[in-house]
This record gives structure tokens, C-alpha cells and sequence, in this order.
């Protein structure tokens, strides 16, 4: 079961001594440099020798009246590796969101085929499906699309580092999500993500990103990237045809509208306005209370459901997808178990 999240667990022990002071020895190899030249195969998905890396899985199904998000992440500190993972479920019919964090620092990687283990929360591939056991999420998963490298191979900057960028789009998705007391049956379409890099969330970069499932069949992934002052660094569209061909959208612009601020004081931009080749669409967040504070990651986010419509090449269209906001690291005495330099 995850450890509870208090600097007494031995992860924060672990890393914050290593961040620190550097007392402890290197344990693993030095995670390897970016290459920018050397992009992916999409359907490689397996652990890297990376500084940051992690797999993602989000849904928003309103049948199931939830929508979740679950992501593993694997960081190599020069040499020393540290292990986090977390899990977000909203209750769609009462708004309630419950997040539920991993600190467990026994893990497993393998590949092929895939296996993304920590502690007992598991990503296993047989065959052509997955299977997520991780907290309230049981749920097995069967690939619609296959797995794509969004242009131009990777997120980020040589500046605020980058991010190699794998997805498979569209997973039908059936089983249980614990709420509660109720175990509830769920089935619809889910995204999955893989990314690994040199780039360090929330401090070095922060993001606005996308993942939407349109009514087309297309699938369309935007990502706005910022610098620790919040300057625009990237902008990035890709659009995922119905027969799983990923291309660029050119010319994007994703104009932020609403702003809501947080319990914590936190200023998120939950509406957007969005455009590219061929593509017009207005984006809403469907409940705003959805910022989660991550111990083990020392990030705070926005991370829920969202919807929208528009026009792609002239045809109306409708969006249903999950959308992720960055804004930073946590300050001082919001319990982060990561101590990283320019928090405040």
C-alpha cells in the first residue's frame, strides 16, 4: 500500500538528504543527455535511462459519470532514483475529487512487454491489452489507435529542457473505480502518454496541455509551454486522425479566457480559446475545483475533465478530453516531499 506521505517516509529521507547534501552514493547509471536527433519508435514505450520520465492515463467518461487521471513517474537525481505516483478520480454526479498518492520506493520497469510497477500499483501489458491496478483504478485496456510520436518528437525547449512524446490516443477502457464506499462499473475511451527527458516539471517549465478525444474520430493533443516566469516557450498541436496518423497543426494559438484562483491562491486558466490550421474550438473546464497539491512531486497542478466545440476543415466538431495545468512548485509548508531549489 502507498506509505504515508509525512518527511518521516523513507523516500523524503532518502531524496531530501540526496538533493541536499549529495551524501548519499550514486546507485544507478547517470541518466543519459537529450538527443533531439534520436526520436522514438511511437510502440517503445518501456522504462529510459532519463532524468524525468513518467506514463500517463487519463479518462473523462460521462456514462461511467467519472473522470480520472493516473501517472508514474521514475526520476534519476544524478544517479540516485526516486519513485512517485498518484491517482485523481472525479465523481462526475457529485464533483467530489479524492487524490491518492504513492511513495513507495520499491518499483519495477520492463519492456517489452511493458510493466510500470511501485509497490503494489502496476501497468502491465499481455498481449494486445493493459492492465491498471493502481488505488481505486482497475481497469484493463484495449488499444483503438496505435501509438504515435507527437511532431516534432518531443516537448520543451533546449533551454527549459524537453521531453520525448509517445501516446496511444484511444484506449477503450473497461472496469471498476473505487468512490467511496461504491464500486463503480466504468467503460468508455482513455488517453495514454510516455514522456522522458532532461526537462524538470514545475521548476525549470510549467504547462497548459490537452488531450481530447474529438466527435470526428480525431484525436487532438495541445501543449503550451512556459518558462519558470510564465513567458510562452512552446506551442504545440497534433492531431491524430481516425486511422491513428499523427500530423502537425500548424500556426496554433491557444488564447487563455476565464482565470479561476485556487484554495491556495493559485491563478489557473480553466476556459481557452483555440486555434490552428483548419481547427477552431472553445475549451471549458466542466467543474473548476480540481487542483491537487502532490507531496511526492512537490508540484502543484490542475488536472480535470473538460469539453468544448468548434469546426476542424470546415465541419462542426465537439471535444471531451482531460486538461493539465502547471503552476509550480510547492511553497514552503505545503508538505512537499521534494525540496527544490526556487521554491517559494
Amino acid at each position: 500500500m502507498p506509505q504515508p506521505l509525512t518527511a518521516r517516509t523513507p523516500a523524503a529521507r532518502l531524496l531530501t538528504a540526496a538533493l541536499l547534501g549529495g551524501l548519499l552514493t550514486a546507485c544507478v547509471p547517470a541518466p543519459m543527455a537529450f538527443d533531439p536527433n534520436r526520436i522514438p519508435a511511437p510502440d517503445d514505450l518501456g522504462a529510459k535511462n532519463a532524468a524525468t520520465e513518467w506514463w500517463y492515463l487519463s479518462g473523462n467518461l460521462p456514462d461511467s459519470g467519472v473522470a480520472f487521471h493516473w501517472a508514474q513517474f521514475k526520476v534519476n537525481y544524478r544517479g540516485l532514483p526516486y519513485h512517485a505516483s498518484h491517482v485523481a478520480v472525479t465523481d462526475l454526479r457529485t464533483g467530489q475529487v479524492n487524490f491518492v498518492e504513492n511513495s513507495a520506493q520499491q518499483a519495477r520497469f520492463g519492456f517489452p512487454p511493458l510493466r510500470v510497477e511501485q509497490g503494489d500499483w502496476k501497468l502491465t501489458q499481455e498481449g494486445g491489452l493493459y492492465r491498471l491496478r493502481a488505488g481505486p483504478l482497475n481497469l484493463t485496456l484495449t488499444p483503438v489507435k496505435p501509438a504515435v510520436v507527437h511532431p516534432p518528437g518531443y516537448s520543451g525547449t533546449p533551454e527549459l529542457g524537453r521531453l520525448y512524446y509517445q501516446s496511444i490516443t484511444r484506449l477503450d477502457a473497461r472496469g471498476t473505480v473505487q468512490i467511496g464506499a461504491e464500486t463503480r462499473e466504468v467503460r468508455g475511451q482513455v488517453w495514454f502518454d510516455h514522456q522522458w527527458g532532461d526537462q524538470q516539471p514545475g521548476a525549470q517549465a510549467k504547462w497548459d496541455w490537452f488531450g481530447l478525444h474529438l466527435s470526428d474520430g480525431s484525436d487532438l493533443m495541445l501543449y503550451r509551454v512556459r518558462d519558470a516566469g510564465g513567458r510562452v516557450a512552446q506551442l504545440a498541436a497534433s492531431l491524430v486522425d481516425p486511422q491513428g496518423r499523427a500530423r502537425e497543426l500548424r500556426g496554433v494559438q491557444m488564447t487563455p479566457k476565464r482565470t479561476w484562483k485556487s484554495a491556495s491562491g493559485r491563478d489557473y486558466v480553466l476556459d481557452w480559446e483555440v486555434q490552428a490550421e483548419g481547427l477552431t474550438l472553445t475549451l471549458a473546464a466542466q467543474s473548476d475545483n480540481h487542483e491537487l497539491l502532490s507531496k511526492t512531486t512537490s508540484v502543484a497542478y490542475w488536472e480535470g475533465p473538460v469539453a468544448g466545440q468548434g469546426t476542424l476543415n470546415g465541419a462542426p466538431i465537439t471535444a471531451r478530453g482531460m486538461g493539465e495545468f502547471v503552476a509550480g512548485v510547492l511553497r514552503p509548508g505545503e508538505g512537499g516531499l521534494i525540496p527544490i531549489p526556487g521554491s517559494r
